[in-house]
């Protein structure tokens, strides 16, 4: 399972510099309002050193890292809802992404340009995220206009609740509320996930700041990432070797990429699985908590029909004990049914019936 993660933003941010360091392509990144225009798309190898040593105990003739995408759109000034700028006819290619990063600039540069003039972080917040809700707002006053039409059909029972939760949903994007901070019981989840609003998505800040400022200990709001995207992009140009070194030298522990895909996972609640065996050691990206069975079925829809068991080993024991045999001989290896929770780092054999 790979999952998607929208770049937003306003022009000149850093968005498309990110997006470029990130995933190694080179979109568009001048120094201009709206040099984005198409919606620019990388997929990203998810960084794993527990992939090394798996590979290595099971002399693998393949490793399969698992992937993040990343999809970079138009930047968005205030009243794109009304057409100002390019509009906010760009978001319908984030509705699908599972989380949203939002980028805003904390760093001075007289060469670059600031759509507003200034910098300041948190009302580039605003913006954004107002224009976000305009846009889920147009949305649900749109389906709402057209259940109304329909009510008195043969689905009228079903176009009732969802006309409930739209009325619910309404008041509160009009007071600029996201709807990822309303409670909704079960069944209003299960409606609302097929309108693919943006305000219900996790968010995640990535406050875009001089590489001077990336070690100092600031206040940041809960779910924000600090990033220096200049140097990210010029990280991007080296070997994986010299970017060890290079953050070394600089006391900086972590790039930019690996601390936007642990803050996402963190969000997200992902975990990550293996198989591993001499064809290939494999990572699997899945929901915390999921069963056996439906894990199984990221691998193919055959194995969750016909699940029978999974045999599992923790990964450090995979490692201490050299892989299958060795972990099955010292009894750390486990059998589980359908109802076993997979685990982090756990390493999985699937037995299925065809």
């Amino acid at each position: 399972m790979s999952f998607q993660i929208g770049i937003v933003g306003l022009p000149n941010v850093g968005k498309s510099t990110l997006f470029n360091a990130l995933t190694r392509n080179q979109a568009d990144a001048q120094n201009y309002p709206f040099c984005t225009i198409d919606p620019n798309i990388g997929v990203v190898e998810v960084p794993d050193e527990r992939l090394a040593k798996l590979t290595q105990i099971s002399k693998s003739a393949k490793t399969i890292p698992t992937v993040i995408e990343f999809v970079d759109i138009a930047g968005l000034v205030a009243g794109a809802h009304k057409g100002e700028g390019l509009g906010n006819k760009f978001l319908s290619h984030i509705r699908e992404v599972d989380a949203i990063v939002e980028v805003v600039r904390d760093f001075k540069d007289d060469n670059i340009i600031h759509v507003d003039g200034k910098i300041d972080p948190e009302s580039d917040k605003e913006t954004i995220n107002l224009e976000l809700v305009f846009a889920d707002l147009d949305t649900v006053k749109k389906r709402l206009d057209k259940i109304l039409s329909q009510l008195k059909g043969p689905h009228e029972k079903i176009l009732d609740q969802e006309k409930k939760l739209l009325e619910k949903i309404i008041p509160e994007l009009e007071q600029g509320q996201w709807i990822n901070t309303i409670e909704f019981n079960n069944d209003e989840q299960k409606i609302l996930k097929n309108f693919n609003l943006l305000t219900a998505k996790p968010l995640i800040y990535i406050y875009n700041v001089a590489e001077e400022d990336l070690n100092k200990e600031t206040s940041l709001p809960k779910d924000t990432v600090k990033i220096c995207t200049k140097l990210e992009a010029e990280l991007a140009i080296l070997t994986d070797k010299e970017i060890r070194e290079y953050l070394q030298e600089s006391g900086i522990t972590q790039t930019g990429l690996d601390k936007l895909i642990k803050a996402s996972y963190e969000l997200l609640n992902l975990i990550t699985f293996f198989t591993s065996g001499e064809k290939e050691t494999r990572a699997w990206t899945i929901q915390n908590g999921m069963a056996a069975p439906e894990a199984a079925g990221k691998i193919h829809t055959d194995f969750e029909q016909g699940f029978i068991r999974a045999e599992t080993i923790a990964y450090e024991n995979f490692i201490k004990h050299n892989g299958w045999t060795g972990a099955r001989d010292a009894g750390v290896m486990q059998t589980e049914g359908k109802d076993y929770e997979v685990r982090d780092g756990d390493v999985m054999m699937f037995r299925f019936s065809n």
